[in-house]
């Protein structure tokens, strides 16, 4: 089977999950991408574009057209009717424009621009056959919050679209190469000081303003913990991280995005505790990615991440309230050497693409 995997916004998260699955999949996967860069006008004008270059296409006609979300899809087909009129499709939400946390500082919300990308979504879920999220969170939030947001139009609104884009809908986790981290693993060294991880993105949506504020409360009451802080950043790089650099600097031990995966895999096995306070996480591979590390996670209970923890585990990792996370994390950090070697490494393993492309392949072959 030949599938063509269309992604307009071809960096991060987005190009290890296409990159991953052309490689491990048993079907043809060939990409057809833009840079991932303004994700804005990659919503709008990169269905345009990546038309024009599907149309040149001799050498390989697709059984499927695999999209993400970030592609206008109505806008692709439209545009490439004469070649992919008879061809099924199918469409893979990492994210989605509805229920994103957007911020409070983007003009968009403030000139009433952000329903657009909202409703890119919408009109792609229902141009494809098949419709894919990557955690059940995902799923759920997607289509709950749906009715609210067709509603908010003069008429004609399309409630009556929504069923049948619930019919085709099912959650596929997102595949990793989580196999890649197991060499980079080192000799564990004995502390007695916690070593703390920040791996996510540098932007509003991962709060860093609340995951900065209980680091400065440990130190203000003596408790001592190190500190790594991962993760890349952009040129909108919330204030709080350099405010931080220099409030932590006797705590700090690594800062900024390490360019060589080796470099970064070996911080996730060093590190000891994950203190997560992210706002948006449609499923959490940075935070799979320290777990199969065997990092201890503190987590907000809510979006993705009770699926990536045992059920019966959950009082000693999850927490409610910004107070709760404090409470928490401290009482990890005093107590992190009796919990030391609880893993669950086994339990987010079945994310590993080894295991996961076959149930790609499978549900995508529609011949």
């Amino acid at each position: 089977m030949k599938i063509a995997l269309i992604e307009p916004f071809l960096t991060g998260s987005h190009q290890l999950w296409a990159e991953g699955f052309q490689q491990f999949s048993q079907h043809e996967v060939r990409l057809l991408s833009l840079p991932g860069r303004h994700w804005k006008w990659r919503m709008y004008a990169g269905a345009v574009e990546l038309a024009k270059v599907f149309n040149t296409w001799t050498d390989f006609e697709p059984d499927l057209l695999l999209a993400t979300d970030m592609l206008d899809f109505t806008t692709f087909l439209a545009l490439t009717r004469k070649k992919t009129a008879t061809i099924p499709t199918a469409i893979y939400f990492h994210e989605n424009q509805i229920t994103y946390p957007w911020s409070a500082t983007d003009p968009d919300i403030q000139l009433k621009r952000d329903n657009q990308y909202g409703f890119i979504n919408y009109t792609s879920a229902l141009i494809a056959d098949q419709l894919f999220f990557n955690s059940p969170y995902h799923q759920a939030s997607f289509l709950e919050a749906l009715p609210a947001f067709l509603k908010q139009f003069p008429d004609y609104k399309g409630i009556d679209n929504i069923p049948s884009i619930i019919k085709k809908s099912q959650v596929l986790p997102l595949g990793i190469d989580l196999k890649q981290l197991d060499p980079l693993q080192e000799t564990a060294q004995e502390a007695n000081i916690p070593l703390l991880l920040w791996n996510h993105r540098w932007e509003y949506d991962k709060n860093p303003a609340s995951f900065f504020k209980a680091l400065y409360r440990l130190k203000e009451e003596d408790i001592a913990f190190r500190v790594a802080i991962l993760g890349t950043s952009y040129h909108k790089v919330p204030p709080i991280f350099k405010e931080a650099k220099k409030h932590l600097v006797q705590e700090i031990v690594q800062f900024g995005a390490l360019e060589d995966f080796g470099d970064y895999a070996k911080w996730l096995w060093k590190a000891d505790i994950l203190p997560v306070t992210n706002n948006q996480d449609f499923f959490g591979q940075s935070v799979v990615e320290a777990i199969y590390c065997n990092c201890f996670p503190i987590l907000p209970k809510r979006l993705a991440y009770p699926m990536h923890i045992p059920m019966d585990k959950h009082p000693h990792h999850f927490y409610e309230t910004e107070e709760d996370f404090y409470q928490l994390l401290k009482q990890t950090i005093q107590d992190f050497k009796i919990w030391k070697g609880q893993s669950y490494q086994n339990f987010v393993s079945h994310y590993d693409w080894r295991t996961l492309a076959t149930k790609y392949d499978s549900l995508l072959d529609r011949k």
